[in-house]
């Protein structure tokens, strides 16, 4: 996964320094935002629907958490609008643009507005706590990098002693089961929102996360 990792970066490096491709475009999202924006997409779709096969899901879901990582690593060091400092606004400004989509002029950003700012915080902190039960139901199994460790608050309220470990696994399961789905409420919510920007603004954002480029205004 430190090779992966290390391709990324040097496949980053050499696309770093492409500036504009044509005068009414502009490169907006390097292409380490959009290796990880389409395999976060992939992976998590594949482990969603792997529930039941053991061996996918729990890989699938190793890549999807190698992957986060390296977004929150690029944030803190990658290009510019894919800083976490480009596109994290407070909420004065959050309400702000809420209301300029409703005026004739829509404030525009050239980056993630910040709606589209905060929504990406809320699903890296999502899919973070998706993983983390899932691997502590792994554990739960004496299985994965969490398998020495328990949670202890949960231990003692779920389980009288150490034989009682059905329920636990079982408030793991449902945990897991309960941030998965609000993982892919936020998802929803994601695309809905990707798709009005697109018509307000007019713009292709699904094409801008494919190729790199924004109209430039």
């Amino acid at each position: 996964m430190v090779g992966y990792f290390l391709c990324i970066v040097c496949v980053i490096t050499m696309h770093s320094n492409l500036e504009e491709q044509e005068n009414t475009q502009i490169k907006v999202w390097d292409v380490g935002v959009r290796l990880f924006h389409w395999s976060l997409v992939l992976f998590y779709t594949i482990a969603y629907i792997s529930e039941d096969i053991e061996l996918i899901h729990v890989y699938a879901g190793y890549v999807v958490l190698g992957l986060i990582l390296f977004r929150v690593l690029w944030g803190l060091i990658g290009t510019k609008y894919a800083r976490f400092n480009n596109f994290i606004y407070g909420r004065k400004v959050g309400f702000a643009y809420l209301k300029s989509l409703f005026t004739k002029e829509p404030k525009h950003y050239i980056g993630h507005n910040p709606l589209a700012g905060w929504m990406i915080i809320a699903l890296l902190v999502t899919i973070v706590l998706v993983a983390w039960s899932g691997l502590q139901l792994y554990a739960d199994a004496g299985k994965g990098p969490l398998a020495e460790v328990t949670v202890e608050p949960i231990s003692k309220v779920y389980a009288d002693d150490d034989n009682d470990k059905e329920q636990v696994e079982s408030i793991w399961e449902e945990i897991h089961e309960v941030l998965a789905s609000l993982t892919l409420l936020l998802v929803c919510a994601h695309v809905a929102g990707v798709l009005i920007s697109s018509m307000i603004h007019g713009e292709n954002l699904i094409r801008s996360m494919i190729t790199g480029y924004k109209k430039s205004r």
